[in-house]
């Protein structure tokens, strides 16, 4: 957890019970318990299959695996590798979110041997192809959003915040988001997208959240649907392992043209 984040956590905190408290008050308060509460698992390994679907309903299927490092002070360290298609195979993007600059993020292109800088004007568009842009994929540290709280409501079967934030950093392809906050896990279940014209642009849901090492909420299944080309493409996650010994060597980016 990073510095500025301690200290707005200690300017927030008695604010939380005040009957004066603003929407914005307390939608960064309910942000920042979610950070909160998510904080301390240090490493985690996953697989993951990712299902690229057309407007007529066509399918391609991508395999992965993916290792994310926590980062004390910063925004997390990330790193996906294609395994199949044969055609993408040995693809690998790695990303450093940073708390207040611009996120870092390079990709492995195996056909032309090659690492790649994404720029930050670029981080908008979309990640190989799926319905995610680049800056989806980046963790979502709380200062880099504005917040407000909009209203309590009952979602399906799900007591919820409904929380409206606003992209703060550089270049963001989005003008505002919406995000339904489960109250008990304190996780995302929904997340509505706007563009820049603040036309609703996505919409992705989180499905089968289980628990793992009795604190972290992890979701089995996300699914992005892009409201405006009828695309969508889900993220089904497997075999997630925490605290598996990963450091900052294994996010190097010299190393990125010698991953298998």
């Amino acid at each position: 957890m990073s510095r500025l984040l301690l200290v707005l956590l200690a300017l927030i905190a008695p604010l939380c019970d005040a009957d004066t408290e603003t929407p914005e008050q307390r939608g960064s308060a309910i942000a920042l318990e979610m950070d909160r509460r998510d904080a301390g698992w240090r490493d985690m390994r996953a697989h993951m299959e990712m299902v690229l679907r057309n407007r007529q309903g066509d399918e391609s299927r991508r395999l992965l695996r993916t290792q994310t490092l926590e980062v004390d002070g910063d925004g997390d360290k990330g790193l996906t590798i294609f395994e199949t298609p044969l055609d993408v195979k040995g693809t690998a993007f790695l990303s450093f979110t940073h708390v207040t600059e611009p996120d870092d993020q390079w990709m492995y292109l195996p056909a032309l041997k090659r690492v790649k800088r994404i720029a930050s004007v670029t981080k908008s568009g979309p990640f190989m192809g799926s319905e995610f842009a680049y800056e989806d994929l980046s963790s979502n540290e709380v200062e880099k959003y504005g917040y407000k709280w909009l209203r309590d409501e009952v979602l399906g079967d799900r007591p919820v915040h409904v929380l409206e934030r606003y992209p703060v950093y550089q270049h963001s392809g989005y003008r505002r988001q919406i995000v339904w906050i489960d109250k008990a896990m304190l996780r995302p279940v929904v997340v509505e997208f706007f563009d820049r014209k603040d036309m609703l642009l996505k919409t992705l849901k989180y499905y089968d959240y289980r628990k793992y090492m009795n604190i972290f909420w992890r979701a089995d299944r996300m699914e992005m649907n892009n409201h405006q080309t009828g695309r969508s493409t889900e993220l089904i996650w497997r075999d997630y392992q925490f605290q598996t010994g990963l450091n900052e060597y294994d996010f190097d980016k010299t190393t990125l043209k010698r991953i298998h």
